[in-house]
């Protein structure tokens, strides 16, 4: 009686717990039996963990904390990133997909043939916009440019010899510098991304010109970016890194073009040379280390205006010269006088009784002295 009690007991847990899985966890466990029952001696199935990702799905990650909306300090600036130099070169390179590697654009643009992103047209002064009436269609872009396509099924077609990859040589990007109170960082982030067409007779030696295609928010294809493995050295082909750690790391290299500024001015407007170009340039950028200096504390005593630092060291010169010049003037008086005292005592005329003279009347020698001491003073 006691053993066939147990016997039920046993089977009604077994009941109970195969009832609380999950369906699907019940239909999981049903087709891995039936799987394992298969001829004797066959291999079984290789566990796997369940939450185990899957394809490319785990690369679908933003890759950099967000900018706070209430940053304490920020300022929005624009850079044109020349990707014939060496350090952006790694974006231009191969401009035809080869090896399974391809160029920026090239990957930009099959996202956007794809619908995976979201492109926004430019304006005339290259600002972006980022409403939803402002969006922009690949074919309309094709067509804008004249870049050759075909329709099949509805669907685009396009060749990877018809994308202008090398003819994108520069891309503006858009880069805000912040500092961050609620984690006491400072940081440098891209917002923004727009490739830049140029076309001309450069070879023939007239000028290019730009022409900005579109605009990217930088977060929207950031997990994209992840996917996109660019060249990260010459000397070690097998060192590479993501797009999205290319731009996050820094590893380009763009001259200012733009601030954000109240007059909504380009650098060109006010700057008339190219040597004014670099001079704003390079005050910008230094307005942006001495504020990351400033809050870490190390302030530094800015250095004196080349022009005050030249007339310092003229005027000390000056000082210098007029001194020595001074101290020849009364040594040639000095001896002067002393051979004049020693003619006198030689001479023979007769030796006169001494008489005391007025202290105004003595010899040069306090006279000498009072002389250097106003030429000191009328140089100083």
């Amino acid at each position: 009686m006691k053993r066939s009690f147990f016997i039920l007991l046993i089977a009604s847990a077994c009941v109970l717990t195969a009832s609380a899985q999950p369906a699907k966890r019940r239909a999981d466990a049903v087709q891995q039996a039936k799987g394992q029952g298969t001829a004797a001696g066959a291999t079984p199935p290789k566990q796997t963990t369940q939450n185990a990702p899957r394809g490319a799905s785990y690369r679908d990650f933003p890759t950099a904390q967000p900018m706070p909306a209430d940053a304490a300090w920020r300022r929005d600036i624009y850079r044109s990133i020349d990707l014939m130099r060496d350090e952006n070169a790694a974006l231009y390179y191969p401009t035809l997909p080869q090896d399974g590697r391809m160029n920026l654009f090239s990957y930009l643009f099959k996202l956007l043939l794809r619908k995976q992103i979201k492109a926004y047209d430019t304006k005339l002064d290259a600002n972006e916009d980022f409403s939803e009436g402002n969006e922009v269609t690949a074919r309309t872009l094709m067509d804008r440019y004249k870049m050759h396509y075909e329709t099949k099924d509805g669907r685009l077609r396009v060749s990877d010899a018809d994308i202008p990859s090398d003819e994108v040589k520069m891309f503006y990007i858009k880069e805000s510098v912040y500092y961050d109170q609620h984690t006491s960082t400072f940081h440098t982030r891209v917002t923004a991304l727009c490739p830049v067409l140029l076309r001309g007779d450069d070879d023939l030696g007239g000028t290019e010109t730009r022409y900005p295609m579109f605009w990217v928010r930088f977060d929207d294809i950031a997990p994209q970016l992840g996917k996109l493995m660019l060249m990260g050295s010459n000397y070690n082909n097998a060192a590479t890194l993501s797009a999205d750690d290319f731009f996050t790391l820094g590893r380009y290299k763009g001259d200012i073009f733009r601030t954000v500024n109240m007059q909504d001015r380009l650098l060109a407007n006010y700057c008339v040379t190219d040597s004014d170009m670099i001079r704003e340039q390079l005050r910008i950028e230094g307005e942006l280390t001495a504020f990351e200096d400033h809050i870490w504390g190390k302030d530094k005593k800015p250095a004196a205006p080349a022009a005050l630092a030249a007339d310092a060291t003229e005027a000390a010169a000056d000082s210098t010269a007029a001194v020595d010049a001074a101290q020849a003037e009364t040594k040639v008086s000095s001896r002067r006088g002393s051979s004049g005292r020693r003619g006198s005592k030689t001479a023979s005329a007769p030796k006169q009784p001494k008489q005391k003279k007025p202290k105004a009347q003595k010899p040069k020698s306090s006279g000498r002295s009072g002389a250097g001491y106003s030429v000191r003073r009328e140089r100083h």
